[in-house]
């Protein structure tokens, strides 16, 4: 395993090859003896023996290897890593108390906050699962997560609460309701603890029910082929080693050999990697990017504002000396960008070493402005899925901008026809790109859509999403989209039959099919084909309200073209590639 991942970190070297080092930022010198008094006298951090790779172990060797570092900045607000470690203590000894048990369901339906990494925290130290909740969801997305994963706690903002009050009696599986306060000022429900009371309180630190192990699950719910999410069940360890172990090709840090060595890089006073993560926490993206820069004793900077404000990051990069910006492809380059063009000297931009991306499409144009105001720092942009981590990436430095869609095979990704055998250079076939190695145990409580997605080929286990590619003679991996007809819009990933079947419900509406029209900034909208009932004309307007009512306001559509007849086959399916060129000319898009 050790020489598989030493293969990732030179892959990415590799592809860094301008990689610069943070200023200030070093690699620990600790010698082995150092290193196994520090390990020793830690030797039962979690109540247990010492695990090869968890999480919880982790963060709490480095909170009391270096407890005056920063973990989070928030607005105004710094948590230090002894603050970071002692509210998540807190809240995972009142869960206990609450009556979680061992790999309880923990749901975050939370903005970006520092209060997300605390209940993740707090997860790992009493080995319960974290889930990650979409923001955007309504009522019955909402209830179907929180019942799938079979969540016991969740840990909301107050701006939601009147949502939770109206899915808690579908939901008796939860034991407790943790509210965060936010600027809506909404009065703490009676149903609910607050969650500043609890994370504030002096306790002792916490034994877990069971022995943390490297087992302990993280769930990262993803779309379904229904629309419905699903849960990508996530064992620590595999996470911790497809996340790099500890290290960063782009700061020159190895990925580390053992836990033991992870802390020990933690030097007391030493300055930390400051990561600010502009996407959601909620989404693979931003999630594991903050595990990556916290498993190095980094500092994770979120933002107050709820809508995305380019200014205010601009100016948080500059106020916070921010070493890397973790963002989702166009959506949010292209107003950063347009923020620079306007006001190219206003901020001071020179700590910045690295911009990253994950999920949807990033333009070599948008990729080339952007370095020229920022010319000392690394665009990377990684292509994976929740499920599929590593494979492929592309690195930018100035001067050197790779093209649009063009990655870098990862270390332990294959394309594989649909017979199982391997796609070879050059030859302009197509086949399904495939991850090995440390992958996903699969879904949670969907042994049909594991068994689709976790496949054997050459006598191994691979994650296989359902992305089409072509490998170039240069080894380079060309992807040329999902299978199926899943729309990616801002790196949401709508599929095409809850937003039919949402509007097939209007009463204007006889028939209707959800189709993606290319974006220069969010990849694809969503555009409904309509066959209306006769002498109704069913408006933008209406229809997306009517799914704006029941579903995330993302998967509403942006246009709508109104046909004669949808033109279904005799077995109900329908002509998906017609109906998106019809909608392309009809709108005049590109």
């Amino acid at each position: 395993m050790v020489v598989c991942f030493q293969k990732g970190f030179n892959f990415l070297l590799g592809q860094c090859a301008h990689a610069r080092i943070v200023g200030g930022i070093t690699r620990s010198s600790a010698d082995r003896e150092d290193l196994l008094r520090f390990c020793e006298a830690n030797r039962t951090l979690g109540g247990t023996e010492m695990v090869t790779w968890n999480y919880g172990v982790m963060w709490k060797g480095i909170a009391l290897a270096d407890p005056a570092r920063p973990a989070q900045m928030f607005g105004d607000v710094v948590y230090s890593w002894g603050e970071f470690h002692q509210r998540s203590n807190a809240l995972a000894a009142d869960m206990l108390a609450a009556g979680l048990g061992s790999q309880a369901k923990v749901a975050h339906y939370l903005y970006n906050c520092p209060e997300y990494l605390e209940a993740t925290f707090a997860s790992y130290l009493a080995g319960f699962v974290p889930v990650n909740t979409n923001y955007r969801y309504g009522p019955e997305e909402i209830t179907y997560l929180f019942d799938n994963s079979d969540a016991e706690a969740v840990v909301f903002h107050a701006v939601f609460a009147d949502l939770c009050a109206q899915v808690r009696p579908a939901l008796p599986k939860v034991k407790r309701w943790y509210m965060v306060p936010d600027e809506s000022g909404t009065a703490l429900p009676s149903w609910a603890v607050d969650y500043n009371t609890v994370v504030t309180k002096t306790v002792t630190d916490i034994v877990p029910p069971t022995p943390l192990s490297d087992d302990d699950m993280l769930f990262l719910y993803t779309g379904g082929t229904t629309g419905m999410p699903k849960g990508v069940m996530w064992r620590q360890e595999d996470l911790l080693q497809v996340l790099g172990r500890g290290g960063n090709a782009i700061t020159g840090v190895a990925p580390a050999d053992s836990l033991e060595e992870v802390i020990a890089r933690v030097q007391p006073g030493g300055v930390g990697l400051r990561a600010l993560v502009a996407c959601p926490l909620m989404h693979g993206t931003g999630q594991f990017s903050a595990f990556i820069t916290l498993a190095m004793g980094g500092c994770i900077v979120t933002m107050p504002n709820r809508n995305f404000d380019p200014a205010l990051l601009w100016q948080t990069v500059q106020d916070r000396a921010v070493n890397s910006i973790v963002i989702v492809g166009q959506a949010f380059a292209g107003p950063m960008l347009e923020s620079l063009d306007a006001n190219p000297t206003r901020w001071n931009l020179s700590s910045v070493v690295q911009m990253g991306s994950s999920g949807v499409m990033w333009s070599q144009e948008n990729k080339n402005a952007l370095l020229e105001h920022i010319p000392q720092m690394l665009i990377t942009d990684s292509f994976g899925s929740s499920e599929a981590v590593g494979m492929g990436m592309s690195v930018a430095a100035k001067g050197a901008a790779p093209k649009t869609a063009q990655f870098a095979l990862g270390p332990n990704c294959v394309v594989f026809t649909e017979d199982g055998q391997r796609v070879q250079p050059g030859s302009g076939e197509s086949g399904l790109v495939a991850v090995g190695g440390a992958i996903p145990v699969g879904y949670y409580k969907d042994e049909v859509k594991s068994a689709q997605t976790f496949r054997m080929f050459e006598g191994r286990r691979w994650t296989v999403p359902g992305d089409w590619a072509e490998v170039n003679e240069d080894g380079t991996l060309h992807p040329l989209g999902r299978g199926s007809v899943c729309i990616n819009t801002g790196g949401e990933k709508v599929f095409p039959e809850e937003v039919e079947e949402m509007v097939k419900t209007h009463s204007s509406v006889r028939d209707a099919v959800a189709v993606g029209i290319p974006d220069t900034r969010f990849g694809e909208t969503i555009c409904v084909v309509v066959e209306a009932e006769p002498g109704e004309t069913p408006t933008l307007e209406v229809l997306a309200a009517h799914v704006k009512a029941r579903l995330a306001a993302y998967k509403a559509p942006r246009n709508v073209v109104v046909i004669s007849t949808i033109g279904r086959a005799p077995n109900g399916k329908v002509d998906y590639k017609r109906l998106k060129q019809h909608a392309i000319d009809t709108l005049g898009a590109k």
